[in-house]
């Protein structure tokens, strides 16, 4: 039977709005898969791709990990954001040197932003009917 090698791999779990994202890091030559596709192609805006890329490139890594994404629910944007945070989680268990750059960049705050509910008697969360004096 062939011996099954040991493979270091770091993760991270993301969150924002409604969106999971699982990241997984692995010694490699860079490069992004999210959901089985490079990350250019899922996204359809390369800003939210650059977006998710800002932990690597603070720390100076981005050609060392190779990075898989699973991500869940919600919109692009946020999972991007989820990618993002689960990318600085990872990194930060691959090496506690990072936590310095991460935390002076604000890469390891979740950002808890979420839609607020709508209320009954309004429009929406906040938005009342027009007022009517007569």
């Amino acid at each position: 039977m062939a011996a099954k090698k040991d493979v270091v791999m770091y993760r991270g779990t993301g969150r924002r709005k409604s969106s999971v994202a699982q990241v997984i890091l692995t010694p490699g030559q860079g490069g992004i898969i999210v959901n089985g596709k490079p990350a250019l192609e899922f996204f359809p805006y390369a800003t939210l791709v650059q977006d998710m890329e800002q932990p690597l490139e603070a720390t100076g890594t981005k050609s060392d990990f190779s990075i898989k994404i699973t991500v869940k629910g919600g919109g692009f944007t946020g999972q991007a954001g989820a990618a993002r945070l689960g990318i600085a989680r990872a990194l930060l268990e691959a090496s506690k040197d990072y936590k310095p750059e991460l935390r002076g960049h604000g890469l390891l705050t979740r950002d808890a932003r979420v839609k607020e509910r709508k209320k009954y008697g309004l429009y929406g969360a906040r938005r009342a009917p027009q007022f009517s004096k007569r």
